[in-house]
């Protein structure tokens, strides 16, 4: 039977619900995967909609949203959820977890979705035409008006050692 520790952020306030669920409202979610939109009553939430954002297994392994299917794998990763980089350009093989819920993930993630906001805007939407004209930065006409900065003379100090082979 599956048992699943839900997590429901609301991005409006800012805070955090942690609840549990198990037997047939858990048994719905199975088979969901990442970014899918449900409705929180079918989990006895209050009756919004809801955004699966995210997950993780008993053994703390992150469910990824670019990995098909529900198993863990060993892939490369530059950023993300599985891993931090600690320096530039960094990229490591780590454990991840496949975007489908399984009866073998813990915990999921919810954001909770207003009613009115769309999910994409339809078409781009072209710049206001400003009514002023652009002006210079203050910065830019203050610096103008400054002198020439001189050069810092050089320190006399020793010379460096010569490095022996």
């Amino acid at each position: 039977m599956a048992k699943f520790k839900l997590i429901v952020s609301d991005p409006g306030t800012g805070k955090s619900t942690v609840s549990e669920i198990e037997g047939s409202r858990a048994q719905a979610l199975i088979g969901r995967s990442l970014g899918e939109n449900i409705d929180g009553s079918a989990l006895g939430i209050a009756p919004t909609k809801l955004r699966i954002s995210g997950g993780c297994d008993k053994n703390g392994v992150p469910m990824r949203a670019d990995v098909h299917g529900g198993a863990k794998k060993y892939i490369v990763l530059s950023s993300g959820p599985g891993f931090r980089p600690t320096r530039h350009g960094e990229r490591r093989r780590k454990l991840v977890r496949g975007r489908t819920i399984t009866d073998e993930t813990y915990q999921i993630n919810f954001t909770i979705r207003k009613e009115g906001a769309p999910e994409a805007p339809s078409q781009p939407q072209a710049p206001k035409p400003e009514s002023k004209p652009a002006e210079a930065p203050k910065r830019a006409v203050a610096a103008e008006k400054r002198a020439p900065e001189k050069p810092k003379p050089k320190k006399a100090g020793k010379k460096p050692a010569k490095k022996s082979r």
